[in-house]
C-alpha cells in the first residue's frame, strides 16, 4: 500500500478496546464513558481486518487500547494472529500495555508469537504513580515486567515527559533501564481528548528541554536505529541501552510515517493528528468475502495525508482532538 505521498504503509496499530483500568491524567478524565459492546469489533472481526491489511502488505502489528489486556480472552485474537507470523506474512507481532495484566499473560503472549511490548512506566515513585494512573498500583506493574522479562518479552519502557511531576526522575528510569536491560522511550504530552481539571501547559515538557537536561548526565549518541515507529532513537553511552524521543509538538514525525490506526470500532484514522477517517466496521460487515472490506483500505489509504497539526491551545487550553488517545489507540 502506498499513499499519496510516497510513502509504504506497512505498519498497523489496532485498538481492541477503549476501556483501560487505570486514568491517566495525561490520557482520559476520572469519569470516562466509554463506548457500547454492540460498537466494538468482535475479535474475530478484528482478526479479519488485520488478516486483510495483511495481505494488502501490513508486516507490523501492535495491539493497542485502552488497555488491551484488559478485554476478554484477548490471548485468542493473539494465539489467531500468530498463523501470520508463522506463515512469514507478518513480521512482528507487538503489544502496547500499563502492564497492569503482564503478570498473568506474560508466557500466553510469548507462546502466541509476542517477542517484545512495550510498557508504560512515568514514575519509579509508588506513590507519585496512583497520583498520575490514579488508579493503578506500581508493584503490580513491576511485578508484570519482571515476569515479562522471564517469559523471553523484550521489553521497552515508555515514559511521558510531564513537568512539575516526572522531571525530576528521568535520570533515575533511565539508570534503572540500564540495569534491567531495558531500551526506553520519552514522549511529549499529546494534546487529544478532555482530561477534566488536568492542564496540558502546565503538564507540557519540550524534549528539546527534556534532551539538553539529560546530556548533563548522560553521553546520548544518535543512531540511525528505526523500530518502525515515530521514535528518534539515541544510545545512552553509559548504559549501552536505546533512548527514543517522540516529539509530536516541537519536531513532527511525519515525514517518514508509514502507520495507520484501527480502533475497536472498525474505524480506521490515517493520521493521529487529523479528524479524518474511514469506517471498516459497515464494508466488513455488508459481506462475508472480504472484498468491500479491501477495497475500503484502499480508498482510505489513498487520502492519508501527509502530517498531523498538533498543537497545544496556549488560549484556551483546548485539545487539538476531542477524541481521547485511549479511542485512537496508544
Amino acid at each position: 500500500m502506498i499513499d499519496p505521498f510516497g510513502r509504504c504503509i506497512n505498519y498497523l496499530r489496532v485498538s481492541v478496546t477503549d476501556r483501560c483500568d487505570f486514568r491517566c491524567v495525561y490520557c482520559m478524565s476520572e469519569d470516562m464513558t466509554f463506548l457500547p459492546k454492540s460498537e466494538i469489533l468482535t475479535l474475530e472481526e478484528l482478526d479479519r481486518v488485520c488478516s486483510a491489511f495483511i495481505r494488502l502488505g501490513v508486516k507490523k502489528l501492535r495491539i493497542t487500547g485502552g488497555e488491551p489486556l484488559v478485554r476478554r480472552n484477548v490471548i485468542s485474537l493473539f494465539d489467531g494472529l500468530g498463523r501470520h507470523l508463522r506463515s512469514g506474512d507478518l513480521s512482528e507481532l507487538t503489544l502496547t500495555t500499563n502492564g497492569s495484566q503482564l503478570g498473568k499473560h506474560a508466557g500466553p503472549l510469548y507462546r502466541a508469537g509476542v517477542r517484545r511490548v512495550n510498557v508504560s512506566v512515568d514514575t519509579l515513585d509508588g506513590a507519585k504513580f496512583a497520583a498520575i494512573t490514579r488508579w493503578g498500583k506500581l508493584e503490580k506493574v513491576l511485578e508484570g515486567i519482571a515476569a515479562a522479562k522471564d517469559a523471553g518479552l523484550a521489553v521497552k519502557i515508555n515514559t511521558v515527559a510531564l513537568k512539575g511531576v516526572n522531571d525530576d526522575e528521568l535520570d533515575r528510569i533511565i539508570e534503572w533501564c540500564g540495569e534491567e536491560g531495558f531500551d526506553m522511550t520519552i514522549i511529549e504530552v499529546m494534546p487529544m481528548g478532555d482530561i477534566g481539571g488536568e492542564m496540558r501547559l502546565d503538564q507540557y515538557w519540550p524534549l528539546s528541554m527534556v534532551r539538553a537536561e539529560l546530556q548533563k548526565r548522560w553521553t546520548l549518541e544518535d543512531t540511525d536505529y528505526n523500530s518502525g515507529g515515530p521514535a528518534r532513537y539515541t544510545v545512552v553511552k553509559e548504559t549501552g541501552r536505546k533512548l527514543g524521543f517522540i516529539t509530536p509538538l516541537t519536531h513532527n514525525f511525519c515525514e517518514l510515517c508509514n502507520r495507520v490506526r484501527l480502533t475497536c470500532t472498525g474505524t480506521l484514522y490515517m493520521c493521529l493528528g487529523q479528524k479524518d477517517a474511514a469506517d471498516l466496521r459497515t464494508p466488513l460487515r455488508q459481506s462475508d468475502d472480504d472484498d468491500l472490506l479491501i477495497e475500503a483500505i484502499r480508498e482510505a489509504i489513498s487520502r492519508k495525508p501527509k502530517g498531523h497539526d498538533f498543537i497545544i491551545d496556549r488560549r484556551s487550553n483546548r485539545p487539538a482532538l476531542g477524541r481521547h488517545m485511549s479511542v485512537t489507540g496508544g
